[in-house]
């Protein structure tokens, strides 16, 4: 008996240190109820999750608990882990994961999104919902760029047209009023005075 129960221990150590890494190696996670899921819908959310640089894993609830508490997070994550629980270990965008969960979850109602911590924060179904509908971060930064490119477009736009402008006539205009205005005199001499 105490051989079986040595050998448990060391499967539950080994498991916890398992769970602990693919902890270590996220940045964020999003927990879910995966109850009612068939093996082929959790392959194909896997392989969407993959694409955004994420892992989902069924965990065990007692050695997440373990494994999450020695890691320093918040108690709030204790009642998550209840019934079959599976998590999304985001190593990237965490933006991008929620959506994914969140529009599978719309066409599989099987899938539950519990809760999630993000940027060390935690976040409710609720907030992970709103949270899914924000741009991403890559979506942010083309928005940011489009914004700066558009002013500089106008003024290189306004800069060409104002060169035009003065290609079609204004330095010209200078140049002929100075060949129609009269040439100044030749300045003459003051006359020797005669002698006498």
């Amino acid at each position: 008996m105490a051989m079986r129960a040595t050998k448990i221990q060391a499967v539950k150590a080994e498991g916890i240190g398992d769970l602990k890494n693919k902890i270590g190696d996220a940045k964020d996670f999003i927990f879910t109820e995966y109850r009612g899921l068939t093996v082929e819908q959790i392959s194909t959310l896997r392989r969407q999750l993959r694409g955004k640089n994420a892992e989902f894993h069924v965990i065990k609830n007692n050695l997440a608990r373990i494994a999450f508490d020695e890691l320093g997070f918040s108690k709030e994550v204790v009642p998550v882990l209840a019934g079959p629980t599976a998590v999304a270990f985001a190593k990237a965008d965490s933006n991008e994961v929620a959506k994914v969960l969140v529009d599978f979850a719309k066409e599989v109602p099987a899938l539950k999104v519990k809760a999630a911590f993000v940027d060390k924060g935690f976040m409710s179904a609720i907030e992970i919902a709103a949270f899914s509908r924000l741009p991403s971060r890559n979506q942010l930064i083309a928005m940011f760029m489009a914004g700066l490119k558009s002013p500089i477009q106008k003024l290189v736009y306004t800069l060409v047209a104002y060169q035009e402008k003065l290609g079609a006539g204004t330095p010209a205009a200078p140049a002929a009023a100075a060949e129609a205005a009269p040439a100044p005199e030749a300045a003459t001499a003051p006359e020797a005075p005669a002698q006498a």
